[in-house]
């Protein structure tokens, strides 16, 4: 197998290790038998257990961004603010659901997180709250208001749909996509246009 394809694999495998028995659990050991591959094959691709984990750091993070970006950029201009919520809502509940194992860390959902790791979805969630910011300025604005810190309300609108991606991820029998949308439709909906 060509190293590029091997890395991938064992980057797959590894990822299969954390989200199912956290990073504590996380070793080259588990990660070979998880491949089905010796710790050998393992070594010849990284050099150790840390390099491992930080590619996938840096895939599983770019892969994530990725996928939100795709969202908010497809949701077009916030000509009507409250589908414009709306429906990146829908989408990110439709992108977690099919792409779980890339989410639950960026969720908070593996268990036993580094520090680093979470300074780099920290990271993340600043450059996606700067762009929902901006895009809940433009369409409160067109809206004719209210007059509501847009900032303040990104990290507002960013931790409801990490909340929702959770929620949709751990009890989705519970919490439907349908039920999360529609109580979130409902509370934009009392809130009125206007300063």
């Amino acid at each position: 197998m060509p190293l590029e394809q091997r890395k991938e694999q064992l980057l797959d495998a590894a990822l299969r290790v954390l989200v199912r028995d956290g990073y504590g659990n996380a070793s080259i050991d588990a990660i070979a038998r998880e491949a089905n591959v010796t710790r050998p094959v393992v070594y010849s691709a990284y050099d150790g257990l840390e390099p491992l984990l930080h590619a996938l750091l840096d895939r599983t993070q770019q892969r994530a961004f990725d996928q939100a970006m795709r969202i908010l950029s497809g949701l077009g201009a916030p000509v009507n603010i409250d589908k414009w919520v709306l429906d990146g809502a829908s989408a990110l509940i439709d992108q977690v659901q099919s792409d779980p194992d890339v989410w639950r860390p960026i969720l908070g959902l593996t268990k036993g997180a580094p520090v680093m790791v979470t300074e780099r979805i920290e990271t993340t969630r600043e450059e996606l709250r700067s762009y929902l910011a901006s895009g809940l300025q433009a369409g409160l604005e067109l809206r004719g208001g209210p007059a509501i810190d847009a900032e303040v309300l990104s990290h507002l609108l960013l931790a409801t749909a990490e909340e929702f991606g959770r929620l949709s991820l751990e009890t989705p029998p519970r919490f439907s996509k349908q039920r999360l949308v529609d109580t979130l439709s409902t509370l934009l909906a009392a809130v009125p246009p206007g300063p």
